[in-house]
């Protein structure tokens, strides 16, 4: 498809621009975010009617949506401390545990896809990704504080080599989409920077991804016919982009390693932040 690079412009612009909007009422509003997306559920008839096809992309929606909703209740129950079997049940520390695993499966969901496509240097990327999340509950809390945010402490550089990893995976896979997996990596990158909170990139991540994977589920055409960047592919580009995600991944490997044996994560992963867990 031959689309001008005005429209470009204007679609990933405005896409950037609303998914930040949308990751700030998430957070603020999370009474909304919570009922809202149990109530994406009611959607499934769109998705039944085209808008996912395949394996994979079944497991990563169904991966995004559910984990998203219990996001949303975990939020509403560790903040407001609600009493009762199953708001407490979701203020116990399994809830951290989950999330982590979570974003686990969806990493490696990723990482086997770009193994069965040839990418093997960026799938390989992608397992170290695995390797380097910090473990709950030492690094991952429900804050207590407004607006009881999913807090993770990713440090900048995990947050890149994440970011240009999924990239190069969506630049491998599905291609059409590359753009605007640009807006919502490129949001969830950017909205921690403008609240000046690091610890937000997990939450920004989630609420830009899933509101991406809801749109494709729901309306599978939208983005082919707004920023479709498939006349973007090379295969070339692809191949070194996966060896160059692996060359910058290893070093950091080694001193996430060293982090925590020499007893200075506590400080080098919350950025200076010492706080008791």
């Amino acid at each position: 498809m031959n689309i001008p690079v005005w429209q470009y412009v204007l679609s990933m612009g405005g896409y950037f621009a609303l998914l930040l909007l949308i990751v700030e009422g998430m957070r603020k509003y999370y009474k909304f975010a919570n009922w809202f997306w149990i109530a994406t559920l009611l959607t499934i008839p769109l998705w039944l009617m085209g808008g996912i096809v395949g394996w994979f992309r079944w497991a990563k929606t169904l991966s995004v949506i559910l984990p998203t909703i219990v996001v949303g209740l975990a939020r509403v129950s560790n903040y407001e401390k609600r009493k009762g079997k199953l708001w407490e049940f979701l203020q116990k520390n399994w809830i951290l545990w989950f999330f982590y695993g979570i974003l686990f499966l969806n990493i490696m969901e990723a990482t086997i896809k770009d193994l069965t496509l040839g990418n093997i240097f960026n799938s390989l990327c992608g397992f170290l990704l695995c390797v380097t999340m910090p473990f709950p509950k030492k690094f991952w809390k429900i804050s207590e504080e407004k607006y009881g945010d999913l807090i993770c402490y990713t440090t900048v550089a995990w947050n890149l080599l994440y970011t240009t990893w999924n990239l190069c995976f969506v630049y491998s896979e599905s291609p059409v989409y590359f753009a605007s997996s640009v807006c919502i990596l490129a949001a969830a990158e950017i909205y921690p920077l403008i609240k000046k909170r690091p610890e937000l990139y997990i939450t920004a991540r989630v609420y830009t991804l899933a509101t991406h994977i809801l749109i494709r589920a729901c309306w599978s055409s939208l983005f082919p016919a707004l920023m479709d960047a498939s006349a973007w592919h090379n295969d070339t580009v692809m191949k070194y982009w996966g060896i160059v995600n692996c060359i910058l991944i290893i070093p950091y490997v080694f001193w996430y390693m060293w982090q925590l044996h020499a007893g200075k994560a506590d400080v080098s992963f919350r950025r200076g932040k010492v706080e008791s867990v």
